[in-house]
C-alpha cells in the first residue's frame, strides 16, 4: 500500500496534572515501612534480634547483605 506524501495530524499530549501530598501521602507511608522491613531483614535478621528462627532468612539474603556492605561473619 503507498504512504502519502501529506503528514497526519497529531493530536497535542495531554497538559500534566500535580498530585497532591495528600493523595500521595499514603503511598509513601507504605513504601517507607515496606523499605525499613527490608532493610531489617538484610541487615539485621540474624542472632539475638532474629524474628525467624534458624539460619533461612540469613543465608537466602547472604549475597544481598554483602553487596549493600552489612557484615555477617
Amino acid at each position: 500500500m503507498a504512504q502519502s506524501a501529506v503528514p497526519t495530524p497529531v493530536a497535542a499530549p495531554a497538559p500534566i496534572t500535580p498530585v497532591s501530598a495528600k493523595d500521595l501521602a499514603p503511598w509513601v507511608v507504605f513504601f517507607g515501612v515496606l523499605m525499613l522491613v527490608l532493610l531489617y531483614f538484610v541487615g539485621a535478621e540474624q542472632g539475638a534480634t532474629a524474628v525467624v528462627s534458624g539460619s533461612g532468612v540469613h543465608e537466602w539474603l547472604h549475597d544481598g547483605r554483602h553487596l549493600l556492605g552489612f557484615p555477617c561473619h
